[in-house]
């Protein structure tokens, strides 16, 4: 319980230092068997850092958002046990992105 208050406070620390650190677009995701409860830490943390959640997968285990890259760290250290997979928010199209 102590390290989980360490590592909480250690996140908000942080969060107040990279509060003027440039945002990234990125997709959070989390294997099936990853308690919510693990999820719900990363979004405090990343809400804490200064990002927005832009989107709660339901299909998924994850989470869109925009973040310093200081807090995706943090996200990427807390998920350890459940290994979180941070991927860059980009746009994927089909056939090259020719329209039809």
């Amino acid at each position: 319980m102590k390290l989980f208050i360490y590592t909480l406070l250690l996140a908000l620390l942080a969060a107040f230092v990279m509060a003027a650190a440039p945002h990234k677009s990125v997709i959070i995701s989390y294997p099936d068997g990853t308690p919510d409860s693990v999820i719900a830490e990363a979004i405090k943390a990343i809400k804490a850092a200064g990002g927005v959640i832009t989107h709660e997968y339901k299909i998924i285990k994850g989470f869109a958002a925009n973040a310093p890259a200081k807090a995706l760290e943090t996200v990427q250290i807390m998920g350890d046990k459940y290994n979180a997979i941070i991927e860059e928010d980009q746009i994927v199209t089909t056939q090259n992105g020719i329209g039809i």
